[in-house]
C-alpha cells in the first residue's frame, strides 16, 4: 500500500480505522502474479463473483463437483433455533441460561461469531462458569487443548473455516450472530450501505462453513444452535433457503419447523433424540433426506449480474493501483452496464456510482476538463437515486463533499416519480371517474372483505401517484401479493392485507413469512431487483405480535394498522381535490409537489407513517 493510499478506501468506526482497497490489488503481490496455476479448494465457491473479489482475479475457472456433492452434504446437523421456541421467544432474558444449559451438558463446544463484540458478550452471558474457553491462538498448534479438555469451549471470532472437530471432539455448534461483520468494509457494505446482496455467497458459505465444523465425515454429527434476530431471520428467508446446498437447506427447515411453537423443554426432548442416535432418530433422519432429494438449489437473483461485474471491478482497481484514472472510469462504466440488469442490487451499484463520481471529479480538478465533471454529476446523481435508503448517504451533506457535489433537483426522485404518475393518470383528471374512484375506494378500504379491500387498495396506490397498482389473482398464484404499487425505478410498496383477520389475537411467524416473501415473489414476476428502499407492509388489525414472528422478520417488513391506511387516504384526496381544481396536466411535478407537500400526501411525508413498527425488532 505503500504510495498508494490515496487510492484506498478510508472506514472509521469508533474504535478502529481500516484503510485498504475496496478490490485487494494481487497483481502486485508475486505469489499471485508469478505461478503458471494457482489453486483454490473450497466447497462453498458460490456464484456471484465473491471469489474473483476476494482475490482480485478477473477470472476464475471452476472446476465442476463429482456427481452426487451437489445433492448430498457430509454427516448430519440438527439445528436449533431457541429464540423461535414459545416460552423463550416470549421472554428472550432466559435464552442465555437455556444456552448455557446445552454447553454444559455438551461438555465441549465450538462457538463461531463475526466479531469480538459478540464473542466477549457471548462469553459473560451464555457460558457456564465450570467452563475453560479458548481462543483461535489457544488452538493453533494444538486442538487437544481444547479436545482434551471435558468441559471447554472454543470461541472463535470471524473463523468460520479451517478448524476440524470430527466425531466425539465436538459435537456442538453455536452460531452467534449474522457472520456479515468479518471488518469494517463488511460492516459497511451490510450496515451503511444496505447492500447485503453483493455479501450474500460470503454468509451463506460462512454459516455452511460454520455449521460443517464438527461434522467432517458421512457418519459423524452435532447440533448446530442458532442464535441472534438477524440470523434467525435470514435463515427464515424463502429465498436464502432456497439458495442453500439441498442438504443443508432440508436441516434448516427442519430446526426451524420443530423450534417454531415448540417449547424449550420440547426442544430439549428432540436434542436428547438427537444425541442417541438410536431408531426413532433414524426415522427422521430418513424424512430429512426425503426433503433434500426434492430441493434442487437455486441461484441467488443477481448473481449472474454481480459474476459479470467482478471482472471489470477487479480492472477499475488494477487501473487505479497504476495511476491510469481514465481507464479506471472506463471500467466504473463497465461494472455500471453490468449493475443495469433487472435483478441487480441498487445500493451496490449506488457505491460504483460513487467511485465513478469521485475518480471523475479527480480528474477534472487535474486536467481541467469540464467533460470529467459532467461525467461526475451524472454519477452523483445516479447516486442519489439508487442509494437514497442508503444510511452512507448521509455524509454527503458533510462540507467537504459540498465543495463539489454538482447541484441536484429539487424533489426527492421518489416524489418525483409520484407526482409524474399522477399527471399521467389523465382518466382521473375527469370529475366523474374521479368521485367514483373515491367513492367505491373508501368504501373497500372500510370494510374487511378482502376483494373489495384488495381492490381499495389498487385505487389508493393510483392517487398516491403509482405508475402501475395492481393485484394478481392469488387463486393462481397463492404466493402473490394482494396489491403491488410501482413507483417508476425510485420504490415499490407491496402489500399483505389481512382485512379480515379478527381484531383479538396475535400475527403469527406463518403471516410475516407469507408477508415478506412478496418482495422476491415480485422480483421473480417482474424479472427486475426492487428499487433501493423498497418494503413490505403487513396490514393487520390483530393487536399482538407474536415473539417468534419478531425474530424471522425482515428488514423491509412493516406492520400496518387499518385506521393508518384510511388517514392517508384522506390526505390524497384532499390533495387531488387541490390540484384539480388547479388542472392538473397544467402543472410541473414541482409545482404539482407543493399541492401535495401542504396535505402532507407526498410519498416523503406519508411512507414514514407506514413504517413506524417495523416487524423485525431491534436486539437492545
Amino acid at each position: 500500500m505503500q504510495g498508494h493510499l490515496d487510492r484506498c478506501l478510508v472506514y472509521v468506526s469508533y474504535g478502529q480505522i481500516l484503510i485498504r482497497p475496496l478490490i485487494p490489488p494481487t497483481m502486485q503481490h508475486r505469489p499471485f502474479s508469478d505461478p503458471a496455476r494457482r489453486l483454490y479448494m473450497s466447497a462453498t465457491l458460490g456464484d456471484g463473483g465473491e471469489l474473483e473479489r476476494s482475490f482480485g482475479r478477473r477470472k476464475i475457472a471452476r472446476i465442476p463437483v463429482p456427481k452426487g456433492w451437489d445433492r448430498e452434504g457430509t454427516g448430519r446437523r440438527f439445528f436449533l433455533f431457541p429464540e423461535l421456541t414459545s416460552d423463550l421467544s416470549a421472554a428472550p432474558e432466559s435464552v442465555p441460561a437455556f444456552v448455557s444449559g446445552l454447553v454444559d451438558t455438551a461438555g465441549r463446544a465450538v462457538v463461531l461469531t463475526p466479531d469480538g463484540r459478540t464473542a466477549d458478550a457471548f462469553a459473560k452471558h451464555y457460558l457456564p462458569t465450570t467452563h475453560s474457553v479458548l481462543k483461535a491462538s489457544d488452538v493453533e498448534d494444538d486442538l487437544t487443548t481444547f479436545t482434551g479438555k471435558d468441559q471447554a469451549v472454543l470461541l472463535l471470532t470471524n473463523r468460520y473455516d479451517g478448524i476440524d472437530l470430527p466425531d466425539d471432539d465436538c459435537r456442538l455448534v453455536v452460531l452467534a450472530g449474522l457472520p456479515a461483520k468479518g471488518d469494517l468494509q463488511e460492516r459497511f457494505l451490510h450496515e451503511s450501505l444496505g447492500a447485503l446482496e453483493v455479501l450474500q455467497e460470503r454468509i451463506r458459505a460462512r454459516i455452511v462453513q460454520g455449521s460443517g465444523r464438527a461434522t467432517r465425515n458421512n457418519k459423524d454429527w452435532a447440533a448446530v444452535v442458532v442464535l441472534g434476530r438477524s440470523l434467525t431471520s435470514y435463515l427464515s428467508g424463502l429465498d436464502v433457503q432456497a439458495s442453500l446446498h439441498p442438504e443443508v437447506r432440508a436441516e434448516v427447515e427442519f430446526g426451524r419447523y420443530n423450534s417454531l411453537g415448540t417449547a424449550s423443554s420440547g426442544m430439549l426432548d428432540n436434542l436428547a433424540v438427537f444425541r442417541e442416535h438410536g431408531q426413532d432418530w433414524a426415522a427422521v433422519d430418513s424424512d430429512i433426506v426425503a426433503d433434500r432429494d426434492t430441493y434442487t438449489r437455486a441461484v441467488a437473483p443477481s448473481a449472474g449480474e454481480l459474476h459479470k461485474a467482478a471482472r471489470f471491478e477487479v480492472a477499475v482497481w488494477d487501473a487505479l493501483w497504476h495511476n491510469q484514472l481514465d481507464w479506471a472510469l472506463n471500467a466504473v462504466q463497465r461494472v455500471l452496464d453490468q449493475l443495469a440488469g433487472r435483478r441487480t442490487p441498487q445500493r451496490y451499484a449506488a457505491l460504483w456510482n460513487y467511485l465513478g463520481y469521485s475518480i471523475a471529479e479527480r480528474l477534472a480538478r487535474q486536467t481541467g476538463d469540464s467533460s470529467h465533471r459532467a461525467t461526475g454529476a451524472r454519477y452523483y446523481r445516479d447516486l442519489q437515486r439508487k442509494g437514497q435508503t442508503s444510511n452512507f448517504l448521509a455524509h454527503l451533506v458533510a462540507p467537504s463533499d459540498k465543495a463539489h457535489a454538482p447541484a441536484l433537483g429539487e424533489l426527492d426522485p421518489l416524489d418525483e416519480a409520484a407526482m409524474r404518475g399522477i399527471i399521467d393518470r389523465t382518466e382521473l383528471h375527469r370529475a366523474d371517474q374521479f368521485e367514483r374512484t373515491v367513492a367505491e375506494a373508501r368504501t373497500g378500504l372500510a370494510r374487511t372483505e378482502f376483494t373489495a379491500y384488495e381492490a381499495g387498495l389498487v385505487s389508493l396506490g393510483t392517487l398516491a401517484g403509482a405508475s402501475e397498482s395492481y393485484v394478481e389473482d392469488d387463486t393462481l398464484y397463492p404466493a402473490s401479493p394482494d396489491t403491488v404499487w410501482i413507483f417508476a425505478d425510485a420504490r415499490w410498496v407491496i402489500w399483505e392485507a389481512k382485512s379480515e383477520a379478527t381484531p383479538t389475537g396475535e400475527v403469527s411467524p406463518e403471516n410475516v413469512r407469507q408477508a415478506q416473501g412478496h418482495l422476491s415473489y415480485t422480483e421473480a414476476e417482474r424479472e427486475a431487483s426492487a428499487p433501493s428502499g423498497s418494503i413490505t407492509l403487513l396490514m393487520s388489525p390483530k393487536p399482538k405480535v407474536l415473539p417468534a414472528a419478531h425474530m424471522i422478520a425482515a428488514d423491509h417488513l412493516y406492520l400496518v394498522r387499518p385506521p393508518a391506511v384510511l388517514e392517508i387516504f384522506d390526505r390524497l384526496v384532499r390533495a387531488w381535490r387541490t390540484a384539480r381544481a388547479r388542472t392538473i396536466n397544467a402543472l410541473s411535478p414541482t409545482e404539482l409537489a407543493t399541492i401535495f407537500q401542504a396535505e402532507n400526501a407526498l410519498p416523503s411525508q406519508w411512507l414514514p407513517r407506514l413504517q413506524v413498527t417495523p416487524l423485525k425488532q431491534r436486539t437492545p
